[in-house]
């Protein structure tokens, strides 16, 4: 690996030459700006605002600019004769507890290597001392034009070197916590302790970016002019959910995909997660879809055992209207009759008194 700086660790008189290389790599994919109308690769110039001609890189300097607007040049030799002791050297100031360090001040991590035989001994001597003493070291350095906060740690046989920022560059987290006050149960915060149990451990080497992996599919497949299907919408936004039911069921789908079986009162047991919609403040129904349940369970019932005036009304007009068939003679007119009687009460008292009296 390439070094980026080279220097020397200060370890009280214990000078460590060594060398800086970069501990991480990004993976992200990069981009051009082009020309949509003719694909033509769009490139950025710099140009001198007094005499509007384009400089090289050679030609280019820096300077600081003041409140007017006027400028005072400043050259990397001006800023390497600054009376600076971490210029060159990683100077540890301290040897402080792991825990002691906010992880909201790291920044950049980058890998310390020997520089040279001499260094491998000094070099031993303080990876050890780091691990036996189980504490990080605080260090000042300097790069890139600025003094900066470092930690140096043991990462397997390496010293490595996390970037810190100075403690008035990390700002205070004032309006961000939820302004109204909420009160967690302790079923909850059980149910999720149970979760945080189930998902266990990750290997963190089985982790990847799904995104990437997606924008180099589509890459290939714009590249072999094909069309890639688009991804379902998620939906979820907007919903209130049933924290409880939400979490047992996050349990079950968890123990599920770690190849375990629930046990049988969760199965037996298992609520469902109610969903309720902030998009519209419009009923879903599900009062009318009640009212239709208990108007059906009641003509069951109702067809079940039959009412106290309908059925035996039905068998005294069938009687009646044959007796009196019997005896008038009558008998096709009775069965029409009775065929078109109503078999409300009101029917049932006409039809029998008239045949009767005739």
């Amino acid at each position: 690996m390439r070094s980026i700086w080279n220097g020397a660790i200060s370890f009280g008189l214990v000078s460590i030459p060594i060398k800086l290389v970069n501990a991480t790599e990004n993976h992200s994919i990069s981009f051009r700006q082009i020309h949509l109308a003719d694909g033509g690769r769009i490139r950025y110039r710099k140009v001198c605002e007094i005499d509007e001609q384009e400089v090289s890189a050679g030609e280019i300097g820096k300077a600081y600019e003041e409140a007017d607007g006027s400028m005072i040049p400043i050259t990397d030799e001006d800023l390497g004769s600054l009376p600076l002791p971490t210029a060159k050297t990683i100077e540890i100031v301290a040897f402080v507890p792991a825990a002691s360090i906010d992880p909201l001040q790291m920044d950049a991590a980058y890998y310390l290597s020997a520089n040279g035989v001499p260094a491998a001994k000094p070099y031993t001597l303080l990876r050890e001392a780091l691990k036996r003493s189980q504490k990080v070291a605080l260090a000042k350095y300097a790069l890139r034009g600025r003094e900066r906060l470092g930690m140096l740690r043991v990462v397997d046989d390496v010293i490595a070197m996390h970037g810190l920022l100075w403690p008035d560059e990390i700002r205070s987290p004032e309006g961000v916590a939820p302004e109204t006050e909420v009160t967690v149960r302790d079923a909850e915060l059980d149910l999720a302790d149970a979760l945080m149990d189930t998902l266990g451990e990750v290997d963190m080497d089985s982790l990847h970016d799904d995104y990437r992996e997606a924008v180099e599919e589509l890459i290939a497949a714009k590249a072999d002019g094909r069309t890639l299907e688009p991804a379902g919408a998620d939906d979820s936004g907007g919903k209130v959910i049933d924290l409880i039911a939400a979490l047992e069921s996050s349990v079950r789908a968890a123990k599920k995909a770690r190849g375990e079986e629930p046990e049988a009162e969760e199965a037996a047991d298992a609520p469902v997660a109610e969903v309720t919609s902030l998009s519209g403040r419009k009923k879903s129904g599900g009062t009318g879809a009640k009212k239709k349940a208990t108007a059906a369970t009641k003509k069951k019932a109702a067809a079940k055992k039959p009412a106290s005036g309908r059925a035996p009304a039905k068998k005294t007009s069938a009687r009646s209207t044959k007796k009196s068939a019997g005896r008038t003679g009558a008998g096709t007119a009775a069965k029409k009759t009775t065929a078109k009687a109503d078999p409300k009460p009101a029917a049932k008292k006409a039809v029998p008194r008239k045949r009767a009296s005739a």
